[in-house]
């Protein structure tokens, strides 16, 4: 007699969680936005500040027609394909031959094809950077670092070329704090470093910490590789890019520390420190590293750091992942509660093979899963405890890149009117669900 095969895991129905905690009034929701000053550089003037950019590099022993690898990352950061485009484009003009490429760890299920698709999500492929992209999984050990002799890998075609030049954007990271965060250094070191240098330094972290290792392996590679330069980008609260500069070698620990400086200045936060529910739209790997950013969520997933203090959030429900993550969910562990369709998008292979990578295990795990989006509301909802209930402080937002305008709760409509640097856009009103999901998307401008 032939046996069925068991069904797998499913999303909770929107009755089975009624029946399990009550069926909770649902909170209104307005709208406020956040109140930001910004200079960002204008899309005319977008391709010369990239490539005055290459003013910095030292380009003294890269010999005429010499190959220029550029490092680009799988992040999605603003006019990246015209930064790229740019900076090859003035490199081919002085009688360079640049090709791009991916220098993004472990991304793309650890595969060549994987990453060359990460690339072309956030739209560079060699037709729109008007060069060729070199994608292996390939490594080659560089050397070793004194005293604790960790082998340092880096990306067999780049190490190969005539000079290197990594282009990426300098943040706050989502696992530490230091001198040194997200940016040129990490990239060469994780992002270079591909799937096994990234898997040996997250390893080796857990002992050494990344604020102490990034420098030290940052330099060596600085040292054994013809590192020309780098382009460091600074974006503001909305995302868009404010500082394009050219960093020469010696200067991608100093420098980078000031530029960091000034992208914490610009770090779009929620508005409020205490928050009973967040709302996540969606999550990715081109919104941030850990799908969601950490410093926005106040979660980390990474085990030896401790959490930030702010904000203090009760419960956190998300809804969807981005397409240009490919299925790779790494960070939905950091979630309470997650929709149906953030479920059924996540690719369970890669998503562990990235938390395998970053030594995050947390992040690869799979919180409950509910049918509707009323459904998640409510579990969050029966959670948080009868006192915060009777004034509940929620808070959605469309992603943690995206803060200019979120949508509240009453409470938080309160306190917004009281503040100078929030403005409310929407009054309160109902929820607006459609067979218990989200309606109108009031997010749809973030401001």
């Amino acid at each position: 007699m032939k046996q069925s095969t068991p069904a797998g895991p499913r999303p909770v129905s929107e009755e089975t969680i009624i029946e399990a905690c009550g069926d909770h009034p649902l909170p209104e929701l307005g709208v406020i936005e956040q109140v930001w000053e910004t200079n960002p550089i204008s899309a005319d003037a977008l391709a010369g500040h990239a490539a005055v950019a290459v003013d910095a590099f030292d380009l003294a022993d890269v010999p005429e027609g010499g190959e220029v690898a550029i490092g680009a990352g799988s992040r999605g950061i603003a006019n990246i394909p015209t930064i790229v485009r740019s900076v090859g484009s003035e490199l081919r003009e002085r009688g360079y031959e640049p090709f791009v490429f991916p220098a993004m760890g472990s991304h793309g299920g650890a595969t060549a094809q994987g990453q060359r698709e990460m690339l072309e999500s956030i739209g560079i492929t060699e037709d729109t950077i008007g060069c060729e992209i070199h994608a292996t999984m390939e490594t080659t050990v560089v050397g070793v670092t004194p005293g604790r002799g960790v082998e340092v890998h880096a990306d067999t075609n780049a190490a190969a070329a005539d000079a290197i030049v990594p282009i990426n954007r300098v943040k706050p990271h989502t696992d530490f704090q230091g001198n040194v965060e997200s940016g040129l250094s990490k990239m060469l070191v994780i992002g270079m470093g591909k799937q096994w240098g990234a898997k040996t330094a997250h390893e080796w972290a857990m002992d050494w910490s990344f604020r102490n290792m990034l420098p030290e392996i940052a330099s060596l590679l600085i040292e054994e590789l013809p590192v020309v330069g780098g382009v460091a980008i600074v974006e503001d609260e909305h995302d868009d890019t404010t500082i394009i500069e050219g960093v020469p070698p010696e200067g991608f620990l100093n420098r980078e520390a000031e530029l960091l400086a000034k992208a914490y200045d610009h770090l779009p936060t929620i508005p409020f420190d205490e928050v009973d529910i967040l709302v996540i739209d969606r999550m990715g790997k081109d919104i941030s590293g850990a799908g969601m950013d950490t410093n926005v969520i106040g979660r980390l997933v990474f085990g030896p750091e401790p959490a930030p203090e702010k904000p203090d959030i009760g419960r956190i429900f998300v809804r969807d992942l981005t397409e240009a993550s490919h299925g790779n969910a790494v960070g939905i562990g950091s979630a309470d509660f997650i929709h149906a369709n953030l479920f059924e998008a996540t690719d369970l292979s890669d998503t562990l093979v990235n938390a395998l990578t970053a030594s995050t295990p947390r992040g690869a795990r799979i919180p409950p899963a509910v049918e509707t989006d009323r459904a998640g509301l409510l579990a969050c909802l029966s959670t948080i405890g009868v006192s915060a209930r009777k004034a509940v402080r929620i808070v959605r937002i469309r992603d943690t890149m995206r803060l200019g305008r979120v949508a509240v709760s009453p409470a938080l409509i309160a306190e917004a009117r009281e503040r100078d640097d929030l403005r409310v856009v929407s009054e309160p009103k109902p929820i607006d669900l459609d067979d218990g999901q989200f309606v109108e998307d009031v997010l749809a401008t973030d401001g």
